[in-house]
């Protein structure tokens, strides 16, 4: 017996009849969980649309306070996080062990990069009393006061608890990938994943792109 066919011997629970269908019923479940995050973070963008066209001027106003260079860097670095975990599932079904190892620690370092660019943001919207609270003050000025008139502060704190929300649960989400993505390597490193049995790597390579 090789040792990709032990490695997926053991991968084998005993509820289930054979590898195939743990990865069906391992893929059933990584659909619903994606069905829950489209409803979950739909109802937030549909809840931002609706504040959006209600507070039109507001929510414009307060919108260009957000730092355009550290949002595109943020997004670049998600898009190669994302290509870095989709060539680690590429590489767990080749086999490719530490292709696979390689590919997991560099999507980690992308993922500690987004996160420390949005700590950077959230450190300057605190300097600048942006965040929703007792403290919370809104105010343009120089062309940006010019262009914005009659700002709604209540509809600009609203637009920044969306703000806070969305970004800080897509953080947590983030948080939460690293963590998976740590036992990936630690169990890529024990060779616990085979050509024929990869179902960790490529669910939660599903978890890691969203």
């Amino acid at each position: 017996m090789s040792d990709s066919e032990i490695a997926s011997a053991h991968a084998l629970k005993h509820h289930f009849a054979d590898l195939p269908q743990q990865r069906e019923t391992a893929a059933f479940g990584m659909w619903l969980f994606l069905v829950t995050e489209i409803m979950f973070f739909g109802g937030m963008f549909c809840a931002y649309l609706v504040y959006r066209v209600l507070y039109f001027n507001s929510f414009g106003a307060a919108s260009t306070t957000l730092n355009v260079v550290y949002g595109a860097v943020n997004t670049g670095v998600l898009i190669c996080s994302s290509l870095t975990m989709a060539m680690a599932v590429h590489s767990s079904v080749l086999g490719r062990r530490k292709a696979l190892i390689g590919f997991l620690i560099l999507t980690m370092i992308l993922g500690t990069v987004f996160l420390g660019i949005k700590g950077v943001e959230y450190h300057d919207k605190f300097v600048e009393h942006h965040v929703p609270g007792p403290n919370f003050n809104f105010v343009l000025e120089g062309s940006e006061a010019q262009h914005f008139q009659h700002v709604d502060p209540h509809a600009a704190e609203i637009y920044f608890s969306l703000y806070f929300c969305m970004t800080g649960l897509h953080a947590i989400h983030m948080v939460i990938g690293l963590g998976l993505l740590t036992w990936l390597v630690i169990a890529a490193y024990r060779n616990k994943f085979s050509p024929e049995y990869n179902s960790p790597v490529r669910w939660s390579g599903c978890i890691g792109t969203l």
